[in-house]
């Protein structure tokens, strides 16, 4: 079924994406109202909707802070930017003090290569099978089955390696002193909420700092409390060299952040890296009100609780298992996951699915209440296996 709006956009926009049958009027908490219907959104546009809908905190960031300045570059000093790093680095793992604001995670990921094949003189960088990066060319590169697919490019700008996730001795024999940077997802985002074995990343982690590669923990879709936690690191107990934040942090406004140690900071000097839009003014205000939101309102506690909710009760129906972490859930089940999202979106709750044909994706807003994992929980049982 095409939508009315689908068929608009077809007139001229390039038809790249799958698009759900649903055709949304307004969203508003962690609702989306299409018609008649009130659906909830346990999917958050892709991880993004923190906050879930029209917050009244973000709402009045967005219009007091266009008002004051909708835009200045950084050829000048803002004192909203200066605030959006501290509260940034405030929640960052410890010793990830530097912050380097810019628009999306693809960016982010981009950047931090780059940072890292300049600061070690090393052309090779490793990063995991199933692992997703984003499509830019650097992160694309280290995009598990891009090559294959959509990569598009004549060549990457290093080398590349996969090392097979959950494999101790194997990323022990891979991270040499040839390896610029090792770039991990702790939870594996598109590969269906796949959580890696703390134990392994403890083997990188000691490969990483044994043969001087730099480790790059990748948290575009796990970042800024999605985890129950500020960041997956936080829960691994990890302190990397470099960490790349985005989708959650603007609640919605496209910005996204490259965070990093005081020594990798200490190797750049002015013009080795910029940006036109990132660290502009509105983007980085909305990061300030998302952390204090968060903060003020123990939305990780909230997601910590109804995440244990979703663990406890959700293995119903066509779910096997619950694997991720926080709000950044997958849930294996019996029948293809395009299935259960269909059937689910019948009864009106939309979810995401994965890389993996078997695992639904749940990245609800932190904002989500028990009656709505009550809701998910019936509809599961309706479904039946």
């Amino acid at each position: 079924m095409t939508t009315r709006s689908q068929g608009a956009e077809a007139r001229h926009l390039l038809q790249v994406y799958g698009q759900l049958p649903i055709e949304t009027t307004f969203a508003e908490g962690v609702y989306l109202h299409a018609g008649a219907r009130r659906i909830i959104d346990f999917y958050g546009g892709h991880a993004v909707a923190a906050l879930g809908y029209a917050h009244p905190d973000l709402l009045a960031t967005l219009q007091a802070q266009a008002k004051t300045m909708y835009f200045q570059s950084n050829a000048v000093a803002l004192e909203v930017r200066a605030k959006a790093g501290d509260a940034l680095a405030g929640i960052a793992p410890e010793g990830l003090g530097r912050v380097f604001f810019v628009n999306s995670g693809a960016e982010a990921n981009e950047n931090a290569l780059r940072v890292a094949c300049r600061a070690t003189g090393r052309s090779r960088v490793l990063a995991l099978e199933h692992g997703f990066h984003g499509r830019t060319a650097a992160a694309a590169a280290v995009t598990w089955g891009a090559a294959k697919s959509w990569y598009g490019f004549p060549r990457t700008p290093f080398d590349v390696d996969f090392i097979p996730r959950d494999d101790p001795a194997r990323a022990a024999e891979m991270i040499n002193g040839e390896v610029a940077a090792v770039i991990i997802e702790l939870v594996q985002g598109l590969a269906g909420a796949y959580d890696l074995d703390p134990a392994f990343v403890q083997a990188v982690t000691e490969a990483c700092r044994r043969t001087g590669a730099l480790l790059i923990v990748d948290e575009v879709q796990s970042g800024v409390g999605r985890t129950g936690a500020p960041f997956a690191a936080n829960l691994y107990n990890l302190k990397p060299d470099m960490l790349t934040t985005a989708k959650a942090l603007g609640g919605g406004f496209p910005c996204s952040a490259l965070l990093m140690t005081e020594s990798l900071a200490g190797t750049l000097k002015s013009g080795d890296l910029g940006t036109t839009f990132g660290g502009g003014p509105m983007a980085c205000a909305l990061v300030s009100t998302v952390i204090e939101v968060i903060r003020r309102d123990r939305l990780m506690d909230n997601v910590r609780a109804l995440s244990d909710e979703i663990r406890k009760h959700a293995i119903t129906g066509p779910v096997q298992s619950i694997q991720g972490k926080g709000f950044l859930l997958g849930l294996r089940c019996r029948r293809p996951a395009k299935d259960i999202q269909a059937a689910l979106l019948d009864r009106d709750i939309l979810v995401g699915t994965s890389a993996d044909p078997h695992v639904v994706r749940l990245l609800p807003p932190l904002t989500l209440e028990k009656q709505h994992v009550a809701k998910l929980v019936s509809a599961l049982c309706d479904i039946g296996q």
